[in-house]
């Protein structure tokens, strides 16, 4: 249950978006600075790739090989955990506010299937399984951007405490940036550019990471609780609890 915040204060759950940004960040780069000093990639700091020279610095290619393997699905597991907290958490908190629900619900379902791929790429390493790994990146990829597109729209919509506007042009901003690095991505990728198509890569990675993190904003205005009651004559489904709740406060769900 979500109940709206004293403006002057901040929900702990605020930090919950930030965690899952700098965690996920974090942990990628040290998956390729292991990469990096086990002479299993390029760094990307290099301005062309020599012939006959070690692998580009793709994201997957940084973490196909032990010990970085190991770093790399324990990073992508606990990112795609985060990443569905944060997508139900969020559900929830725009739940009661939605008119027409199709589009909540869209964005929670899209985000699941992203976060789903997530664990697809990083406990199928490239060189292990590369049909399921490369099927976890498109989920991860195309889902994960779709995502920000419809949360984009949702926050101008719903203007959660007259902030949407400011946040959505922000989020619109990232989703434009994440879907043009996407592109570049695929068209470097078929052109076999391989250095540059690692670089935008690792921006596309960023962008939709910091894109997370600015879930914050209107987490702090919310306290998410579990709420455990009895029902000695009707047994009540987890979203008609919600729903129960919501109508008795528009500001708790």
């Amino acid at each position: 249950m979500a109940s709206g915040m004293d403006r002057k204060k901040c929900s702990v759950w605020m930090f919950l978006p930030l965690v899952f940004t700098l965690f996920t960040s974090t942990g990628l780069w040290i998956v390729y600075f292991i990469a990096v000093e086990d002479n299993k990639i390029i760094p990307l700091s290099v301005p062309d790739r020599k012939p006959g020279a070690k692998r580009p610095p793709y994201i997957s290619i940084s973490g196909d090989a032990p010990p970085a393997s190991s770093v790399f699905s324990q990073v992508m597991n606990m990112a795609a955990f985060l990443a569905l907290v944060i997508s139900v958490l969020r559900f929830i908190q725009l739940k009661p506010r939605v008119l027409n629900p199709w589009l909540n619900i869209s964005s929670l379902v899209v985000s699941c299937l992203a976060s789903f791929g997530m664990t697809l790429l990083g406990n199928f390493q490239l060189s292990n399984n590369e049909e399921i790994h490369n099927v976890g990146t498109l989920m991860t990829f195309g889902f994960g951007t779709l995502t920000c597109w419809i949360q984009s729209v949702l926050t101008l919509k719903i203007n959660l405490k007259n902030e949407g506007r400011k946040v959505g042009i922000s989020r619109v901003t990232l989703s434009a940036s994440i879907t043009l690095c996407m592109i570049l991505y695929f068209v470097l990728v078929m052109q076999s550019i391989h250095m540059h198509a690692a670089r935008i890569q690792w921006a596309l990675v960023m962008c939709i990471l910091c894109y997370f993190g600015t879930f914050a904003v209107e987490f702090r205005h919310y306290r998410f609780e579990i709420i455990c009651s009895e029902y000695p004559e009707n047994v009540l489904s987890f979203s008609e609890i919600l729903s129960e709740a919501s109508e008795y406060q528009t500001d708790q769900v």
